[in-house]
């Protein structure tokens, strides 16, 4: 049982320089796919403004076409349905994203938040934590926020 959980763990949290490059950049827009999906989720209604905050999101940050991001999102939705935390997902990208691209992925993750109108006290406290876990100093979160908010 201890073996099949130190494997499951291996097999999530593997570090992307180990990976073939076109499985650690699938990795890696999944880990970030899952981070807007559970954003998009936490306020326990889906809108369709934030679906489509997203979808332009994942778009922007990573040149897919819109059929792609339809399969990125579902398959991203099933990964963090599966997941029991969130640093399966942040140490990925901390490995992979610099400080510009962690502080850019804070920011799409604000313009969800902020997508149907209203920000909830559940979307504030899960930004405040994967900003910690990626490692965003406070006044880089604070200017991501008001960026974010100016645009919607």
């Amino acid at each position: 049982m201890i073996a099949s959980i130190k494997n499951f763990f291996t097999q999530m949290i593997e570090p992307a320089a180990a990976q073939s490059g076109d499985a650690a950049e699938h990795a890696l827009h999944l880990a970030t796919a899952a981070l807007l999906l559970e954003m998009m989720r936490m306020d326990t209604t889906v809108t369709a403004e934030e679906t489509a905050t997203v979808a332009k999101a994942l778009q922007t940050r990573f040149g897919l076409a819109a059929a792609e991001v339809d399969t990125l999102m579902a398959l991203a939705a099933e990964e963090a349905q599966q997941a029991t935390d969130y640093f399966q997902f942040t140490s990925l990208i901390n490995k992979s994203f610099s400080a510009e691209q962690r502080i850019q992925l804070v920011e799409y993750l604000w313009q969800v938040a902020f997508a149907d109108g209203h920000l909830d006290a559940h979307e504030q406290h899960f930004m405040s934590k994967i900003a910690d876990l990626l490692y965003v100093p406070h006044s880089a979160y604070i200017a991501a926020k008001q960026r974010a908010r100016e645009k919607d």
